[in-house]
């Protein structure tokens, strides 16, 4: 039924859109759906101290207590959207509703969207699209208003990511990429960090986790850090939709680092693959080259040790990169991998599926990073790492796009926990898994892709020998050749028959 009721907004709010970039609009939906959200989350409360006579309905303490926020009359949902949304003031009410939010909760301030009044924007349209989102969860059994709305605000994000094309990269990384990070890190308590957290989806999956698995979202702190402004304010309605205290900040990490006393338990992130204008060459001297200095040109080995300077002592960290970065010999780049794996960081590889991403094509796979691997908490596995090829996992959601399958994550993550747990179960999987030695890594010239070491996969024995084989398909064969001199006979006749002769 929420899938029905997904796809009927998007369905229609996209017709919408006439002819504004999927970029432009992206703001406008979403901002009214947070817009819709709290405005829901007030009213709830709001009804509920109407009936207490102890209590003032419009005291903005009563609200803060409860950790809400408070929306004054101007902005509410139901002023706007029964007595506003008719009118050509839509888009100015909307503004001011966005601002009077801001002046309230100085947590906001400078992250909802005030672009509503521009001229270009149809009013008309809009006024139909406040309609349509304040009809969100009304029809709904067994799910809040807020519920949905969460749902619909995360559904929209991927699809705009889609809609962008390579764009939609930059604030987007896919729900089931997200959710096998999650499940094979095991975020369950702690301090968890994302240095490029785009929309906060890391976060949002993480949360998810706890709650599926009877954790508590107090039990972890969210820290991340966004470099780009709008996808920053995304990030920030994202989680305040969810109620996330996360402390996400504006700004480079690597030239203006927000966190940098910070020492995180998980690191889940998926930076911008092979970026070559982060600046590199303005840092040749940063403390955090303890591998190696990185090529200017190429971002993806700064990430490797960004991250790891902000593990904890036992911290892990699952990172998203291009798949190059496994076997790269430019620069210094092949010394960092080799040190990296000398001293005991490398945990874990998976090599991913094509197709898995919105905004490039390029071959990925996961790096899974550890502090301490010899740490009590698991099993001491510092003279292994593990390589998975997870290729030819995955279902196609669309005619371009791939996904994983719950199943498909329940495997990579339960072979990765049975190898990693000192009870687990491990074994090898000819053409899927294997664990390898630092020696067996050191021969292959300390290349990281997973093919090199779990080899291809066993072909079941049928039973047939391999000369019945041959002699079935020579006879195949034969009969395609003799089917074809049959039909070019038949060809030559029926041209006859019209006085061609060939």
């Amino acid at each position: 039924m929420t899938q029905d009721l997904e796809k009927t907004l998007w369905a229609t709010a996209d017709k919408l859109r006439n002819n504004m970039d999927a970029a432009e609009y992206k703001h406008i939906v979403l901002g009214l759906i947070f817009l819709k959200y709290i405005s829901d989350s007030f009213e709830d409360l709001y009804n509920k101290l109407k009936e207490d006579k102890h209590s003032d309905a419009e005291d903005k303490d009563e609200y803060l207590a409860e950790n809400v926020f408070y929306v004054p009359p101007s902005a509410r949902w139901n002023f706007l959207q029964h007595q506003r949304a008719k009118l050509p003031t839509i888009g100015k009410d909307i503004d001011d509703a966005m601002d009077a939010i801001e002046k309230d909760n100085p947590t906001l301030k400078g992250v909802l969207p005030k672009d509503y009044a521009r001229p270009a924007l149809d009013k008309k349209r809009l006024g139909e699209l406040v309609d349509l989102i304040g009809n969100i969860g009304f029809k709904e059994k067994g799910h809040s208003s807020k519920d949905l709305l969460g749902r619909v605000y995360e559904y929209f994000l991927g699809m705009f990511a889609d809609a962008e094309g390579k764009r939609g990269g930059q604030f987007y990384t896919p729900e089931s990429i997200v959710k096998l990070l999650v499940e094979m890190l095991e975020p369950y308590n702690g301090r968890i960090y994302d240095g490029c957290c785009g929309s906060g989806g890391m976060f949002v999956q993480s949360e998810k986790f706890l709650q599926a698995h009877g954790g508590r979202i107090d039990d972890i702190a969210v820290y991340g850090q966004e470099s780009n402004p709008t996808t920053y304010k995304l990030a920030k309605m994202n989680l305040a939709i969810r109620g996330i205290d996360a402390k996400i900040e504006l700004g480079d990490s690597f030239h203006n680092d927000r966190h940098k006393d910070l020492k995180a338990d998980y690191i889940i992130a998926n930076p911008p693959f092979n970026i070559s204008d982060w600046g590199g060459e303005q840092l040749q001297d940063s403390h955090l080259w303890k591998y190696g200095v990185p090529p200017a040109g190429n971002a993806n080995y700064a990430w490797l040790q960004l991250f790891i300077n902000k593990l904890s002592p036992t911290g892990t960290a699952g990172i998203v990169l291009a798949n190059g970065s496994m076997t790269t010999n430019a620069g210094t780049e092949n010394l960092i991998r080799k040190q990296l794996i000398e001293e005991g960081l490398v945990d874990c590889m998976v090599a991913l599926p094509t197709q898995l991403f919105y905004n490039t094509q390029i071959p990925a796979c996961l790096w899974f990073l550890a502090r301490n691997r010899k740490n009590h908490k698991f099993r001491d596995r510092s003279n292994e790492i593990l390589f998975i090829d997870a290729r030819k996992t995955g279902h196609m959601t669309s005619r371009k796009n791939k996904a994983f399958t719950d199943d498909d994550i329940d495997k990579i993550a339960g072979v990765y926990h049975n190898w990693r747990n000192k009870d687990g179960q491990y074994l090898d999987i000819q053409g899927f898994c294997k664990s390898a030695t630092i020696s067996e890594v050191e021969a292959n010239n300390y290349v990281l892709t997973p093919g090199r070491y779990v080899g291809t996969e066993e072909v079941e024995d049928d039973g047939i020998s391999y000369d019945e084989k041959i002699a079935t398909i020579s006879e195949n064969l034969k009969g395609y050749f003799e089917q074809s001199i049959e039909l070019q006979e038949r060809i030559k006749s029926n041209l006859l028959k019209i006085g061609i002769e060939i």
